[in-house]
């Protein structure tokens, strides 16, 4: 990318990691395949990733969102987004003669098993996570006689458990990691046999990202994170650099949604982006700042990234024939009855 001069005492510390995390790359590859292995339309149950920029390049190339299972006509092929799915959702599919393909992120797949194993226990869990986000909603439906939310450390005084010796928390992959930590605490104290998951919950990307954006927020007085406002992992980036030092953090879409008066008194700014955004984003922000006279860009990294998942195993199967085989099924037995 061509950059103008850079200004004299102007700035961009740029957090490494960033933006797509092997969860979410793995999503939006599986949504590209299933396109052009099946051909359009494919159904996407909610938004694959929580960014409008991929969802809308998705729906360009005939994936089709929806927030039902019951809104995808039966004979067609539905994919699960990278937040996770209850098995109620699965039995709906079934119900709706749908294919389907699983892009849950494995890392929630993971606490998915850890609740599904320590239900079977009878414990009681305690998922720390935000009321009403899908991957909270996936996970509470593998176990919802066993499962209580809880939405942060001032939820922990109204928790009750049936024995405070069989009690676990699980956590939702995208949270802050102060913030969790600081609710475990808070449950530790009422609850001191707390047992705690085989790793955190809390994704390494998750992590990485939010560990970037605290040592550039020390140094920048305004941090960008590029990230769509139903990412919750964006918008924790936001609060992690205010928590870290910076005077001022801004989510955007877009570049053209940053607002110059953002820059007065400005001589560091940070940019980041969330999990699930795409590079080019990234990219225009730094060419707006560019043009402003923040040419100069200087790597802050946190972490090394190397991890990759394979794509879902279903894409490996001929889908169209299986949607086609539910609903000749269904048509036979119909007609049977008749």
């Amino acid at each position: 990318m061509v950059r103008m001069t850079a200004s004299p005492g102007r700035r961009v510390l740029l957090a490494a990691p960033r933006g797509y995390c092997a969860g979410v790359d793995r999503a939006v590859i599986a949504v590209e395949k299933a396109l052009e292995q099946y051909g359009a339309p494919i159904y996407v149950r909610h938004e694959i990733v929580h960014n409008k920029y991929v969802v809308q390049t998705l729906e360009k190339k005939g994936a089709i969102f929806v927030e039902q299972t019951e809104e995808v006509p039966e004979g067609n092929i539905v994919m699960f987004s990278a937040h996770g799915v209850a098995p109620t959702v699965h039995e709906e599919a079934e119900r709706g003669r749908l294919a389907t393909i699983d892009a849950t992120c494995p890392l929630v797949t993971k606490v998915h098993k850890e609740a599904i194993r320590y239900a079977g226990d009878d414990f009681d869990i305690l998922l720390i996570g935000h009321e009403g986000h899908e991957e909270v909603i996936g996970t509470s439906g593998e176990a919802p006689d066993h499962i209580t939310l809880v939405d942060g450390p001032e939820d922990v005084a109204k928790v009750e458990v049936r024995d405070p010796s069989k009690v676990v928390w699980l956590s939702q992959t995208t949270l802050s990691v102060d913030e969790t930590m600081e609710t475990v605490g808070a449950l530790k104290e009422k609850f001191p046999l707390l047992v705690s998951p085989p790793s955190d919950d809390i994704c390494y990307a998750t992590q990485n990202r939010q560990l970037a954006v605290k040592q550039m927020g020390a140094e920048a007085e305004l941090v960008i994170v590029v990230g769509s406002r139903n990412s919750s992992n964006s918008k924790r980036l936001v609060e992690v650099a205010k928590l870290a030092g910076s005077r001022e953090a801004y989510l955007v879409d877009y570049a053209d949604e940053i607002d110059e008066a953002w820059l007065e008194g400005v001589s560091t700014v940070g940019v980041t982006s969330g999990a699930s955004v795409p590079e080019i984003l990234v990219e225009q922000v730094l060419e707006w700042l560019s043009q402003r006279g923040f040419a100069d860009v200087e790597l802050v990294r946190a972490a090394e990234e190397s991890i990759t998942f394979s794509l879902p195993k279903e894409l490996r199967k001929d889908l169209r024939a299986q949607a086609a085989s539910l609903v000749a099924e269904r048509t036979g037995k119909d007609t049977t009855e008749q």
